[in-house]
């Protein structure tokens, strides 16, 4: 009687496993690489319900961060303004338009305008916002040049090794207290020097965590 299989297929077993082997290992190296922050999120920018240039309101306007964002230096997460903050100004300035129809109404019936979020960190990353703001970090190190864009859009990636980068040192990032908020100035280490970087995070105690339970609690 005749063989149905030829001799050479005793070795397909073994080239099977071989090639789902490889097949994951290239799988796991393409997911790790490229389905990462810097990847899914830099460059996201969404269409907003109400539009709103924070180049107009802080370069034209010369609104400081917190006269919205008035939560981010004493809370762990950032605010996004209500309307009531929108109607300090707008129930004088552009009262009738129809791009503030939203702010408007959600001023007269409490409803929350539907701000869509673009920054934003896995539910198992733990992040303070008032930790790195009292501690000499500026918007700019993670949010980008905000007060330059008309529509906001996620430039910095966000990523475990981004914020490991600025942990492990802290002296390249950090700014004068009076800098925090002016997203125009510079580092200590840009202006003074390294040396004074890490001087000012020696008399300051600045010692971020490197270890997993520092962010991921």
């Amino acid at each position: 009687m005749s063989k149905i299989f030829p001799k050479s297929a005793n070795k397909l077993p073994l080239q099977i496993v071989i090639y789902l082997g490889v097949l994951s290992v290239v799988a796991t190296g393409a997911v790790t690489y490229y389905m990462t922050p810097k990847y899914t999120r830099v460059g996201y920018a969404p269409i907003q319900p109400v539009p709103f240039s924070h180049s107009k309101h802080v370069r034209e306007v010369g609104l400081d961060c917190r006269y919205c964002h008035n939560f981010e230096d004493r809370s762990p997460h950032s605010n996004v303004p209500t309307a009531q903050t929108c109607m300090k100004c707008h129930d004088q300035i552009r009262t009738t338009s129809p791009d503030l129809a939203i702010v408007r109404d959600s001023y007269t019936t409490g409803r929350p305008v539907p701000w869509v979020q673009v920054h934003a960190v896995p539910d198992y990353v733990y992040f303070n916002h008032s930790i790195h703001i009292n501690r000499g970090i500026s918007c700019v190190e993670c949010h980008g040049q905000v007060n330059d864009m008309d529509v906001v859009t996620h430039m910095k990636p966000l990523s475990m090794g981004f914020c490991l980068d600025c942990h492990r040192a802290p002296e390249e990032h950090v700014r004068q207290p009076k800098d925090i908020f002016n997203l125009d100035s510079q580092t200590i280490a840009a202006t003074q020097g390294i040396a004074a970087g890490k001087k000012f995070v020696h008399d300051w105690a600045i010692t971020p965590p490197q270890s997993c339970s520092g962010c991921h609690r």
